[in-house]
């Protein structure tokens, strides 16, 4: 699981159908303060996240799978959450 921020929406005209009635959003992960932000990436959405929102996201296949409820689903990267705030100490 990692945090990242939703920096925007991929628009498709012909999608999987496991990716049915669910958004494609593209993904900044976030680091601790003077940390390199990973690449960017795509996640499928389960929470209707929106842009600007900080989301924990599953970037393990079987994991997102068994979210789906889906066993043989093609995705790998999920967000399962919204994150309302984040406290380092």
């Amino acid at each position: 699981m990692i945090l990242g921020k939703v920096l925007g929406t991929v628009v498709t005209t012909i999608s999987h159908p496991h990716f049915k009635n669910r958004r494609l959003l593209v993904i900044q992960p976030l680091g601790l303060p003077g940390e390199a932000p990973g690449e960017d990436f795509l996640a499928l959405d389960s929470t209707h996240a929106g842009i600007g929102d900080t989301v924990l996201v599953n970037r393990e296949g079987g994991g997102a799978r068994l979210v789906l409820q889906n066993p043989d689903a093609c995705v790998i990267s999920l967000i399962v959450g919204i994150v309302d705030s984040v406290h380092l100490d």
